[in-house]
């Protein structure tokens, strides 16, 4: 301990034991040196194995604790907030937070591996390595650790992995996932799958490995890689506004950048919603029909043409607006924006607390507009808590240090749009977890509504999912805004995060209903026009706020195209929009 005070970092016996072993030394030799032990006093000491423990500092919740010192920075000042004596209470759920952290990192680093591996971190000579980790003390390992390790031998169906203190064998198929080598940015494009699990390594190599398995015949590795990848969570309780866990990225200590707070990113298909409920809002219905067909939008330069596709490059006619916002179909949503008027959902979104710059055209019915995470998954709070609005906060109460109050936070609801209009869109949600995209959250037996998202060419990944009482958002995408890979959509990068997240948490909330408002009438229609259903007829029950619910009853079997003249009614006004990125 004597030595490590001069450079903490460089003579870290965890960091490096023979040169800690060798700082320990000069300071044995200086004490016999100045009297204060003997020459075998010397000796005993210096044979004597170092007892480390190598136990991770725990640091909850970083880039929630910045986010907060941040407020106070700018509500005190640094001398205050570093010298006064502070008592700060947060709205932090320690258990919760440890909970999405672990999500987070899971998550990413499942991405990571589906989209390749970037091979070896570099090389070591592994002369001598084997005799020189023998004369370490073993090391503290856990199942779940990841170490860096060198590879000291390539067998038959494993390679011995040597990490610090630690060998181990890792097995082919721990590694299988490898075969698919990254060798550029694009995991869609530069990908080379090799032919063989035994061409990935060679003796030398450096690699991470994660602590798979340790029993009596050893220690067992798996194939481990860094992610790149970023991703943010953030927890709200929307009965108050207390956000209960929030991920800013992968690593604190590799990026303090809060990606959940202050990352603008486009929100793809999870912007709908609030096209949806700005329709619902206007005496629309689930059931009103719409056109979900081809459509061109001219501009005068040719190359800004714009020709909306769906996800599956087909189209389905006309359809619902339940069924249109459960599939996330982008030709019916493009429809029904320039029905209800880009002007009409910009300022409903406002009144949602969506701050951010929103585009004044079609494009914005895909999502074209870059909004925070919090702020698009505090408007969806709005929609589980009955339509009414509580801004996020994390900092509940700050005193001086005399006990005198500096701060406190009020509950301030307020009405933001109709108890219908919220229970209408939720239940449109709730088919898209049932029937949609969001179909992997019906594993949580309890109810749930939620939407996914995806921007063109795969670039972010969005789930926001809510119950009564807590709404959840996931973001994933790279800082530099490129592509995550083919396939890598939101129900596929960014629903299983908010699952693993919801899985953990929800056993500690009450399992509550959404809550049903009085005007709501449940009404059996005909699905193909509409309107009511005949009397013994076939037909679906749907929901209506009172005095938006059909009147007239469907006419026996007819095209429902022809019928309502949709074509007519909902054709695009002239003047296209900018295409989207």
């Amino acid at each position: 301990m004597a030595g490590i005070p001069k450079s903490p970092n460089h003579y870290s016996p965890i960091k490096n034991l023979e040169r800690a072993k060798r700082r320990q030394e000069h300071v044995l030799a200086r004490m016999e040196e100045a009297g204060f032990i003997t020459p075998e006093e010397r000796e005993e000491a210096a044979a004597q194995s170092l007892p480390i423990r190598r136990v991770a500092p725990e640091q909850i919740a970083p880039h929630f604790i910045e986010h907060v010192r941040q407020h106070l920075m700018t509500a005190y000042g640094e001398a205050m907030v570093y010298k006064g004596g502070l008592e700060v209470f947060t709205t932090l759920n320690v258990e919760m937070q440890k909970a999405a952290e672990e999500a987070v990192r899971n998550g990413l680093r499942q991405l990571d591996k589906r989209q390749g591996w970037r091979g070896p971190i570099g090389q070591q000579d592994v002369t001598g390595l084997a005799e020189k980790a023998a004369a370490m003390p073993p090391p503290a390992v856990r199942e779940g650790d990841v170490l860096q390790g060198v590879v000291t031998k390539v067998a038959k169906d494993h390679v011995v992995v040597q990490a610090g203190g630690t060998a181990g064998k890792l097995a082919f198929d721990d590694m299988a996932w490898a075969r698919r080598r990254l060798r550029g940015k694009d995991p869609s494009k530069d990908v080379t799958v090799l032919p063989s699990v035994k061409l990935l390594v060679k003796p030398g190599d450096v690699i991470e490995v994660g602590i798979k398995k340790v029993d009596r015949e050893g220690v067992q590795f798996r194939l481990e890689q860094t992610p790149i990848v970023e991703g943010g969570l953030i927890a709200i309780d929307p009965r108050t506004g207390a956000i209960r866990a929030m991920v800013g990225g992968y690593d604190f200590a590799r990026s303090e950048y809060n990606r959940a707070v202050l990352a603008h990113r486009q929100p793809g298909s999870a912007f709908k919603p609030i096209i949806y409920a700005t329709a619902l809002n206007e005496g629309l219905s689930p059931a009103t029909l719409v056109v979900d067909a081809p459509v061109v939008y001219e501009n005068e330069d040719p190359d800004k043409t714009w020709k909306p596709e769906n996800y599956e490059k087909k189209f389905f006619g006309v359809i619902s607006l339940r069924e249109a916002l459960t599939h996330s179909r982008n030709a019916a949503t493009v429809r029904l924006l320039d029905k209800v008027g880009v002007r009409d959902v910009t300022d409903f979104a406002r009144v949602l607390g969506i701050a951010s710059p929103l585009s004044h055209d079609l494009s914005l019915a895909l999502g074209s507009s870059s909004v925070t995470l919090q702020e698009l998954t505090a408007a969806y709070g709005i929609f589980a808590n009955q339509g009414m609005q509580l801004d996020p906060y994390a900092i509940t109460m700050v005193q001086d240090n005399n006990g005198q109050m500096l701060e406190q936070k009020l509950f301030e609801p307020r009405e933001a749009i109709s108890k219908e209009t919220a229970y209408l869109i939720t239940s449109m949600m709730e088919d898209v977890i049932q029937k949609g995209t969001g179909q992997l959250a019906k594993s949580i037996e309890r109810p749930i509504a939620g939407k996914t998202g995806t921007t063109n060419d795969y670039t972010d990944a969005w789930f926001i999912g809510y119950t009564p009482n807590l709404v959840v958002g996931v973001w994933v995408g790279f800082d530099d805004i490129r592509t995550l890979g083919e396939t890598e959509s939101g129900a596929h990068a960014a629903l299983p995060i908010w699952v693993d997240f919801m899985q953990e948490v929800l056993p500690s909330l009450p399992v509550l209903p959404f809550e049903i408002p009085d005007d709501i009438l449940f009404v059996k229609v005909d699905p193909s026009t509409g309107l009511l259903a005949e009397q013994g007829g076939q037909g679906t029950v749907e929901i209506f706020a009172k005095g938006t619910e059909p009147t007239d009853t469907a006419p026996p079997r007819t095209d429902p195209a022809e019928f309502y003249k949709l074509d007519q009614v909902l054709e695009p006004a002239s003047g296209a929009p900018s295409p989207p990125r």
